[in-house]
């Protein structure tokens, strides 16, 4: 009795200790001690998000950047994140079937004279010169504009396949004829390798890329990020929360006391532990931009508070975060897809289905895991429960439990 005494009361920490770390982070977003923050001044003199130099391109964007959640309903976030200075805005066609790209398109209509300080950024997952060009026109159109900021090819696992010749000279003619500024690409798998074969290619300006206080400290991630700095690459961090891919808390028996000790720590310093994952990011000043996912107003003021908050991470609050990251690393997939994929007789896009498992139980975002679940070609799906899985289990530098993950994501989402 007293155990499960301790686990409720447990579980009721970690449901309003986020509450009560935003509700003091809150209070500091507008306080006049920000000022010193290398924060910006709007035309009103208000504090705003912070502006970094994009690579050498020789645009500067907001330290935050609006992640492609929203839908034509909330147009008050995207009001709210333009006054704060969160001027980076992100989305992709594909993004709630094109209903993110159509909000946008409304704000844009109600708002014209703000285009000219966004950034605007959209994705399409294809690399065919002439789907490109319809899916761009298609965006443009959605989002009442005449051209984006940066134009991503959504997805890259390979350079060499996916950023062919047929690509540049496509996108360089999309330069001349002004529809797209800058061309990049994101990637959420074998992110170190993909980086470091795009910084010798001299053609890519910017990437989006798996990012976060699990993975900057691995050697081949430093030496993929300095490379795109040599290359001038802009650099956008994405999925900074390291959020898990599987339902790991599920598997251990709810809350760890490494979860509940982490939470504590930093809530007595004024901020919570999703704040300190972004200053985490920000400490590395190649990193332009961390793009966050901003669903409602809460989130979004929090996370503006931590981009204006000028106090720094000490190296205990970096200890504490690389000490809960090795204790929960069997809950979270690197993206290092080659190690684990390779052991399997058949293929099975193993850190694909890592990914929409972390959208079906991490964000609770049942739509995107559903239309990644869809993607997935069906001869394949037809072999997910049968195959052997173990193989791949021991070569996991997490040592996830691979085979169960994808059998349970499958039941769930089939």
């Amino acid at each position: 009795m007293g155990n499960q005494k301790t686990d409720i009361s447990r579980r009721r920490f970690m449901k309003t200790a986020g509450v009560t770390g935003l509700g003091s982070a809150l209070l500091n977003v507008n306080s006049p001690s920000l000022a010193d923050s290398g924060s910006s001044e709007s035309t009103t003199g208000k504090v705003t998000v912070p502006l970094r130099p994009f690579g050498d391109t020789g645009i500067d964007v907001s330290i935050l950047s609006l992640g492609g959640v929203l839908k034509p309903s909330d147009q008050l976030i995207f009001r709210q994140a333009f006054k704060m200075g969160v001027t980076y805005w992100d989305t992709a066609d594909s993004y709630g079937w094109g209903k993110n790209e159509k909000a946008i398109g409304e704000y844009l209509a109600k708002f014209p004279d703000d285009r000219k300080a966004i950034f605007l950024v959209t994705k399409a997952a294809s690399n065919d010169p002439g789907e490109l060009t319809e899916k761009l026109q298609r965006s443009l159109s959605r989002m009442n504009t005449t051209y984006v900021d940066m134009f991503f090819i959504h997805y890259v696992k390979n350079v060499k396949t996916k950023l062919t010749r047929e690509v540049k000279a496509w996108a360089d003619r999309q330069k001349r004829g002004g529809k797209i500024r800058l061309f990049g690409f994101s990637t959420h798998k074998n992110m170190a390798d993909t980086m470091l074969a795009a910084a010798k290619l001299g053609w890519v300006d910017g990437i989006m890329m798996s990012y976060n206080y699990r993975l900057m400290g691995k050697d081949k991630m430093k030496q993929a990020v300095e490379a795109c700095v040599k290359a001038g690459i802009g650099l956008t961090a994405m999925k900074t929360q390291a959020a898990f891919s599987a339902n790991f808390y599920a598997s251990v028996g709810s809350e760890t006391d490494d979860a509940l000790k982490m939470t504590e720590h930093f809530l007595k310093k004024g901020f919570t532990a999703e704040q300190a994952k972004l200053k985490a990011v920000w400490e590395n000043p190649h990193i332009a931009s961390i793009c966050s996912a901003m669903p409602n107003m809460t989130i979004l003021q929090a996370n503006v508070a931590a981009a204006l908050s000028n106090q720094p991470l000490t190296q205990g609050d970096r200890k504490r975060l690389e000490t809960f990251a090795r204790q929960t690393k069997p809950g979270y997939c690197a993206g290092c897809g080659q190690i684990c994929e390779s052991q399997i007789a058949e293929a099975v896009p193993i850190c694909d289905i890592m990914r929409l498992a972390m959208y079906q139980n991490s964000y609770s975002d049942r739509n995107s895991a559903s239309r990644l679940f869809r993607a997935i070609p069906a001869d394949v799906k037809k072999r997910l429960l049968s195959t052997d899985y173990r193989p791949a289990e021991k070569v996991c530098p997490h040592r996830m439990a691979i085979g169960k993950i994808i059998k349970d994501t499958y039941l769930t989402l089939a």
